[in-house]
């Protein structure tokens, strides 16, 4: 056989194993897509949590919607509201329908110089009465224990009463007894709950951070001293805190009153302003966790 003939056959021969070869290996799956649980952290900031309603709203004109909702203070306030069922819309229109008569209930001064009741009864409410393990989104109020400092995770029972505690600032409202045991404001030792939210399931923490750093901040009255004094103590907390959350909001709040409702209208622009900055990473960094291009997001 010429000597070209049978190197063309050897290396036919060799083809044809080699693609046997080949047709025998089956391909690698492609990874599976990860179930994502979006975590909504909101965090305290007295009367800037009007900013809150405007990130919801921009997250859902996105198509993007927690399954966890975990919130402090003001944050627990919009939070319970939220998954109680009202929409960002409805959360608008209830800010700016609410009295500040609604919320505050002076009485003489014993450990704090506002009951809580109103905001109590102003929560349960708007939820309907049911309780937080009742709530169609899945919703835990974070408090501190008076006695022990520890941070307390709610995620059963009164959710009016809940919130209450988690927003009862020292000196400012009176705590709140439950259970034989008296809870302040959650801002204390979690001032924005991303590491709840993490604790609780989600994979995706959307962390929504109202404070305003002590620099900025306004000291004319009583309660603005205490509200300065709790923003230099969550400098550090806050830095933990948010280092557990995927994408941190941070809504421009330092011209805004911590203090009365005037600036309602405002904050909530402000809340849309921010997300709408931060949702080209939000929906980046969502579109590479489910494994889908990023143009396929809302």
């Amino acid at each position: 056989m010429p000597f070209d003939l049978r190197l063309l056959l050897t290396v036919l021969v060799a083809a044809s194993l080699s693609g046997c070869a080949l047709l025998g290996e089956k391909p690698a799956p492609p990874p599976a897509p990860v179930p994502v649980k979006i975590g909504l952290a909101l965090g305290g900031g007295a009367a800037r949590g009007f900013a809150h309603i405007g990130v919801i709203k921009a997250l859902e004109a996105q198509g993007i919607v927690p399954d966890i909702v975990v919130g402090t203070s003001a944050g627990a306030v919009v939070g319970a509201l939220y998954s109680s069922g009202l929409s960002g819309f409805d959360l608008q229109k209830t800010a700016m329908d609410m009295d500040e008569g609604q919320i505050g209930d002076w009485t003489l001064p014993d450990r704090g110089v506002f009951k809580g009741e109103a905001l109590q009864n102003f929560v349960n409410r708007a939820v309907a009465n049911r309780p937080l393990e009742k709530l169609p989104r899945s919703f835990a109020v974070v408090s501190t224990d008076l006695k022990s400092g520890e941070s307390v995770l709610f995620r059963t029972g009164n959710t009016g009463m809940a919130v209450r505690a988690s927003s009862a600032v020292p000196g400012v409202f009176q705590p709140v007894s439950i259970n034989g045991r008296d809870y302040v404001d959650g801002g204390l030792v979690s001032p924005i709950p991303a590491r709840a939210a993490r604790s609780l399931g989600a994979n995706f923490v959307i962390a929504v951070d109202i404070s305003v750093k002590p620099r900025d901040a306004r000291t004319s009255s009583t309660l603005d001293v205490l509200l300065q004094t709790f923003a230099i103590m969550g400098q550090s907390i806050s830095r933990y805190e948010t280092a557990e959350a995927d994408i941190v909001i941070r809504p421009i709040t330092a011209e805004l009153p911590a203090t009365d409702f005037a600036g309602r209208h405002r904050a909530v622009l402000e809340g849309e302003k921010a997300a709408a900055a931060a949702m080209p990473e939000i929906k980046d960094r969502l579109a590479r966790l489910r494994g889908k291009p990023a143009a396929e997001m809302r």
